[in-house]
C-alpha cells in the first residue's frame, strides 16, 4: 500500500537515490517519484538514463540552493540520501562542501518538508559514532579478521556490534559530525512542525551501481580492481586486512525503507542502526577472497602498516532494534551481491572502466 502521491528523492542519481526510485517507482507505477541531484559524484551520470527509463523525473539541482526546491509544493514525502559520503572529506581541502551539502542541504529538505507538511525518511550513516571509542572497545584477533568480544566495559557495545545507545561524545570526522547535526534537527522538526519522520543510520551499503573508491564503495572497489587486474592495498591495523565491517545489499535496505513508507505512523521519531550484522559481515582479506573465487584473478595486495585517517578496526551494526518491531532481515549474502556486482561490471565495461579501473 502506498500512503505518498509525491515522493522526492534527493541525491536520487547516487548509488542509494537512484536505485530507490527505481524500485519505488517500479512497485508504485501510479505514484510520482522525483530524482533530484547535482551530479556531482563521477558516474552518476550513468544512473539519469535508467532513472528515466523507469518513469522517474529527474532533475539537476543542488540540496545546498534552497531555490531547486521552490517548485516542489506537492512533495509528500522526502527521502534524503544526498550527502557527501567520504569519511575524508575536508581533512586535506576547505570543508565547505561536506558542510553545505550534508548540513545546509539537510536544512533545506527540512524546509520544504515543513512547509509542505510531507513526511521525512532520513539515511544516516554508522561513522555518527565517535572512532577513538569504536577503536577501544575490545576485541580479538583470528586467522582471517578481528571480532569483537562478547564482554564490552561501552554501553551500546557486545559481540554482535554497535546499538543505538553507544555514546556519542568524542569526535567522528566531518562527515560524521555532518549527519548527526543533521539528525538533531530532524527530531526538532519531528517535534515542532507536525510532521512524521524516522532516522536510519545505514552501515556500508552495497549492489549494482554503486561507484566504488577508495573511500567509499569498498566492496564495489575490491571487486572492480579485481576484475580489471589493479592493486589494492591493506591499510593500517597491522596491514593484514582483517579490519571487519557488515554490508547491506541495496535491494535490503530497500525493502525496510518500504516497510516504513507504508506505516510510518509506527516509525515516527525513531532512531534505529540498519546494517548486514554479523551474519553478513566480512573482513577485507575475507573479501579478497570471495572477489577471487568469483573473477578467478589474483591480484597484487601491498600492506600498509600506518592507520588512515578517522579509520575503525571493526564496525558491525546491531540491528536488534529494528528487527524487533519489523520482520525485516537481510537476504542476500556476500557471495551473491558480489557476484551481481561482477555481473554489473562485466556488462558495462566499457562505461565503467574509466571510473572503477
Amino acid at each position: 500500500m502506498m500512503n505518498y502521491k509525491n515522493i522526492l528523492i534527493t541525491g536520487g542519481a547516487g548509488f542509494v537515490g537512484s536505485n530507490l526510485a527505481v524500485k519505488l517507482k517500479t512497485k508504485y507505477p501510479k505514484t510520482a517519484v522525483i530524482s533530484l541531484d547535482n551530479l556531482h559524484r563521477r558516474g552518476s551520470e550513468l544512473n539519469v538514463p535508467r532513472l528515466k527509463h523507469a518513469g522517474v523525473e529527474f532533475r539537476l539541482g543542488d540540496v545546498r540552493h534552497g531555490k531547486d526546491f521552490e517548485k516542489m509544493t506537492e512533495t509528500d514525502l522526502i527521502i534524503d540520501c544526498a550527502a557527501e559520503p567520504s569519511v575524508l572529506a575536508g581533512l586535506n581541502s576547505s570543508p565547505e562542501y561536506v558542510l553545505n551539502t550534508n548540513l545546509v542541504g539537510t536544512v533545506n529538505c527540512l524546509e520544504l518538508a515543513r512547509k509542505n507538511k510531507a513526511d521525512f525518511i532520513f539515511l544516516s550513516t554508522s561513522r555518527i559514532y565517535p572512532i577513538d571509542d569504536i577503536n577501544k572497545l575490545s576485541f580479538k584477533e583470528t586467522p582471517n579478521r578481528f571480532i569483537l568480544n562478547k564482554r564490552q566495559k561501552m554501553p551500546g557495545a557486545s559481540e554482535r556490534g554497535i546499538a543505538e545507545n553507544f555514546p556519542l561524545g568524542k569526535t567522528r570526522s566531518l562527515y560524521g559530525a555532518t549527519k548527526l547535526a543533521s539528525e538533531f534537527l530532524l527530531q526538532e522538526y519531528i517535534k515542532n512542525y507536525d510532521i512524521k519522520g524516522v532516522i536510519n543510520r545505514f552501515g556500508v551499503i552495497t549492489g549494482p551501481w554503486q561507484m566504488g573508491k577508495v573511500d567509499q564503495g569498498v566492496v564495489v572497489l575490491w571487486l572492480a580492481r579485481h576484475i580489471f587486474k589493479k592493486p589494492l592495498s591493506y591499510i593500517g591495523y597491522g596491514g593484514t586486512g582483517k579490519q571487519a565491517r557488515d554490508f547491506l545489499h541495496i535491494d535490503d535496505a530497500f525493502e525496510l525503507i518500504d516497510i516504513q513508507i507504508q506505516n510510518l505512523n509506527k516509525f515516527n521519531g525513531e532512531i534505529y542502526n540498519v546494517g548486514g550484522g554479523v551474519k553478513n559481515s566480512f573482513s577485507l582479506c575475507e573479501l579478497t577472497e570471495e572477489c577471487q573465487k568469483i573473477t578467478g584473478n589474483q591480484i597484487p595486495i601491498e600492506s600498509v602498516t600506518k592507520e588512515r585517517p578517522d579509520d575503525v578496526r571493526i564496525y558491525l551494526s546491531d540491528c536488534g532494534k529494528i528487527k524487533a518491531v519489523t520482520n525485516w532481515k537481510p537476504k542476500k549474502n556476500l557471495h551473491a551481491t558480489l557476484s551481481e556486482i561482477a555481473e554489473w561490471i562485466n556488462k558495462n565495461k566499457n562505461q565503467l572502466s574509466s571510473i572503477l579501473n
